[in-house]
């Protein structure tokens, strides 16, 4: 994967801009006594190691695959959005921990100070989240510190409604309930985040695929008679994977080989799998290859046409057998 400088770009100037955000956000908070200040000022800090681990993995994605790491380091952007998402549900728990003390006795807050270091802050924000949103879309790892910037962006606005509020009022107990508000926040983006990202490196399903689709496509390929052993897994947010056996009626070398490449452009075009391995077979499948079959470990895919148009459902019901069951039981009633 070549090195994306515009992404780069947006990422490095992202990083210093929410650098900035934070110092003043560390400062006003102590200054102000906010914890509402206090605890944007602490999702700043997780998008600004959020920002820096997202330029880091874009660097080392872009490297090439050696010896010892065969697809590159491609999953350094997985790594980089499962820390960032543990960071986060570490920062909801020191949020939640300082709201419950501040709600027994909330202190007094400078709040027109508040009000204008929250609304610095929420523009700040507001510029570096424009500029992300264009490249977040099908990267894991930037949608990762996108949902990092919005999630302080949201804060932020939170941050100075509340110091508002307490201006108008003297309510100081809206500042420990914005700060809730904001914890809540993290922890959605956390949970998705963590939970993508898990998937990813326990090689599940990408996303939006149907393994009993991509099965029944590549078997209505014109020599395809039944597809097993298929495996469909993420490298990471952008790099799909999938190997298949695949049984065939051509001994053909150059039918072969059309029936690979015409298997690879509908991987690639109907399903987005960019890195495919297809092991052609020149011979039926046997019984127990023409059954789909789920296994609680893992997924071996099958679906064989035979002449007889034999069917087996997505639960390796074999309705053919059933059919032989059933006419073998007509013949045993005449007899008798």
């Amino acid at each position: 994967m070549e090195y994306d400088q515009q992404k780069a770009r947006q990422l490095r100037f992202a990083v210093g801009l929410t650098a900035c955000v934070l110092a003043a956000e560390i400062a006003g908070g102590l200054w102000t006594r906010s914890l509402a200040l206090l605890s944007d000022a602490g999702h700043v800090f997780s998008d600004v190691f959020s920002l820096a681990l997202s330029l880091l993995a874009l660097r080392l994605a872009s490297l090439p695959p050696t010896d010892r790491h065969s697809y590159g380091l491609h999953r350094a952007e997985i790594l980089a959005a499962l820390v960032n998402g543990l960071s986060l549900l570490g920062i909801c728990v020191l949020i939640g921990r300082e709201a419950y003390v501040r709600f027994q006795e909330p202190p007094e807050v400078r709040s027109v100070e508040m009000l204008i270091i929250a609304a610095l802050g929420m523009a700040a924000n507001g510029v570096v989240a424009f500029r992300l949103q264009g490249h977040s879309h099908g990267d894991i790892n930037l949608r990762s510190a996108y949902l990092h910037v919005v999630g302080d962006l949201l804060a932020s606005v939170g941050v100075v409604v509340g110091a508002g509020v307490i201006a108008i009022t003297g309510w100081h107990v809206i500042d420990p309930a914005i700060s809730v508000g904001i914890g809540v926040i993290i922890l959605v983006g956390a949970v998705r985040v963590t939970f993508e990202s898990v998937h990813v490196l326990l090689e599940g399903v990408p996303p939006g695929i149907d393994l009993n689709t991509v099965v029944q496509e590549m078997s209505a390929v014109e020599g395809v008679l039944g597809v097993h052993h298929l495996h469909a897994w993420s490298v990471c947010s952008n790099l799909a994977a999938l190997s298949a056996h695949v049984n065939v009626c051509e001994d053909s070398e150059a039918e072969r080989s059309r029936i690979r490449k015409e298997l690879e452009k509908l991987l690639q075009e109907r399903f987005g799998f960019q890195a495919t391995t297809l092991q052609i077979e020149c011979e039926p499948p046997t019984h127990e290859e023409g059954v789909l079959r789920h296994f609680r470990h893992g997924l071996e895919s099958v679906h064989a046409h035979g002449h007889d148009h034999e069917h087996t459902d997505v639960h390796g019901h074999d309705n053919h057998g059933d059919r032989e069951h059933e006419h073998h039981h007509k013949d045993e009633s005449s007899s008798s």
